[in-house]
């Protein structure tokens, strides 16, 4: 069984933003495989089903992004899921929009979500899909970058295909391991 986390801020403030990648992948995987995020449970929302023929969770924290780690755990310690079934997906600044990062380890950089994850799992050690959202024309505008309402429709189209391209990869990974989605998708 696989857990499959989106990081971002609770969607109906939230919804249009940079921040929300992960929630937007998790909502994209959601519907291509007809999987009701309709569990209120953990700090979290979620729901089971199955990716290619895996069982799998799809969890969307509702701790606002720099709590994420306290609903991750608690699913994780629930269902017994051990740090090797874990896919986390968020959005980062380093990443061109429109592209992806797959990596099996790492740290969290200035990720203030991947900072609780971390902390709360105890480990840098899982697999993790950062989806790009490019920087700020000025660093003073980093969090309303973030957090603000994506406005323009090239922006919005270059966000959405780094969207789906991490759907893309999750499914890689189920199918045929995180190496080979780091082969085809980095």
């Amino acid at each position: 069984m696989f857990l499959i986390v989106g990081l971002g801020n609770p969607e109906n403030e939230y919804a249009n933003t940079r921040h929300n990648m992960g929630f937007d992948t998790i909502n994209q995987l959601a519907k291509e495989y007809k999987i009701e995020l309709n569990k209120n449970k953990f700090k979290g929302i979620y729901g089971t089903g199955l990716v290619e023929n895996e069982k799998v969770i799809l969890l969307k924290p509702q701790t606002y992004m720099n709590l994420s780690g306290e609903s991750i755990i608690e699913v994780m310690h629930f269902y017994k899921i051990g740090l090797e079934n874990v896919i986390l997906i968020y959005d980062d600044m380093d990443v061109e929009p429109g592209k992806i990062k797959i990596r099996k380890k790492g740290g969290a950089g200035s990720h203030n979500g991947m900072k609780s994850v971390i902390q709360n799992l105890q480990s840098e050690e899982f697999i993790r899909i950062r989806v790009g959202i490019g920087t700020p024309k000025h660093k003073d505008d980093r969090i309303q970058y973030v957090i603000g309402n994506i406005s323009s429709e090239e922006d919005k189209k270059q966000l959405n295909s780094g969207v789906e391209k991490a759907k893309d990869a999750i499914i890689e990974i189920i199918k045929d391991g995180v190496d080979s989605a780091m082969n085809k998708f980095n």
